[in-house]
């Protein structure tokens, strides 16, 4: 996957820089809420290894993201697989951010450049997104994007221990439905 610009951000490959402040944010508690236990740093440089080689395999994945400004490393945003084992297929969009980056619009916004390279670039006819059924900040960007949920699509996340994290939210898009 090539790089992707916005206005403000650059979404692009890995740098051995990013190693540290991507386990930073993966050892944050409130980054991790709806993700499940925070990550080692091993745990996070497996990561990111993982990420660029099925990123040169398939031609997409997930990037890391950048404040073009000032050249921070805020987090990651892309295109994976949906898991194996759900009962739906298809190609997932994601983000997570470091929490210093919340609110600042950026997720939407990295959000937008990896939809229109995944419609557009790599004709993809739909985009979902997943989430925990609590995290609710996730599906207000979700709604910005123009995506919608259907009730009957909520599942129950089989690799998620009992509790807050094993209730899901579907989100989709078609590309049809896109706006703009």
């Amino acid at each position: 996957m090539t790089e992707l610009r916005t206005d403000r951000l650059l979404l692009r490959p890995w740098r051995a820089t990013d190693l540290a402040p991507w386990a930073a944010m993966n050892a944050d508690p409130e980054v991790r809420e709806h993700l499940g236990d925070v990550l080692t740093r091993e745990q996070c440089d497996a990561s990111v290894a993982r990420f660029e080689a099925e990123t040169a395999a398939r031609g997409y994945g997930w990037l890391a993201v950048e404040v073009r400004a000032t050249g921070e490393f805020v987090g990651l945003a892309g295109l994976d697989e949906v898991d194996e084992g759900l009962s739906f297929t298809g190609v997932e969009i994601g983000w997570r951010l470091a929490r210093a980056a919340w609110g600042h619009g950026y997720a939407t916004e990295a959000a937008r450049a990896v939809l229109a390279h995944g419609f557009d670039a790599l004709g993809l006819p739909e985009i979902l997104a997943v989430t925990t059924a609590t995290n609710h900040r996730s599906q207000a960007v979700m709604r910005r994007l123009g995506m919608t949920s259907d009730p009957a699509d909520d599942f129950e996340d089989p690799t998620a221990p009992e509790g807050p994290l094993r209730p899901n939210v579907l989100f989709r898009l078609r590309r049809e439905q896109r706006a703009g």
